[in-house]
């Protein structure tokens, strides 16, 4: 007789840019979620309900006042994101915690998922 899966605590949300990323680590953990997923039935005897962000297509704005009230962590390559009155203001006002994976070592799923794994 199986156990019932209990819920997951998700604790890291990758954004849009990210989604091969994000895909990769979602179907490896039960801790991240990504705009569009459709969660999880059973991951370690996990489960995850479906990101609260159905879309890839949210604007930045929106989804990051969201995810912070979660309080996720929030995996970005957005590097354009800093010079962007809307994001910045979003990211201060929802006091959002970001990190932005940038420059020639983030390029391709793979090279992402070797630093978040690094780091």
């Amino acid at each position: 007789m199986t156990q019932p899966a209990k819920p997951a605590t998700v604790r890291f949300y990758l954004d849009a840019d990210v989604l091969g990323l994000a895909r990769v680590l979602g179907g490896l953990r039960n801790d991240v979620t990504y705009p569009g997923d459709p969660g999880i039935d059973r991951l370690h005897g996990r489960t995850r309900p479906a990101c609260p962000i159905a879309s890839p297509a949210v604007k930045d704005p929106d989804w990051i006042t969201q995810v912070a009230g979660h309080g996720w962590l929030i995996i970005t390559r957005d590097s354009r994101i800093q010079h962007r009155r809307a994001e910045i203001a979003a990211v201060r006002d929802s006091r959002a915690r970001m990190v932005a994976l940038t420059g020639k070592e983030a390029i391709g799923t793979w090279a992402q998922l070797e630093v978040v794994m690094c780091q």
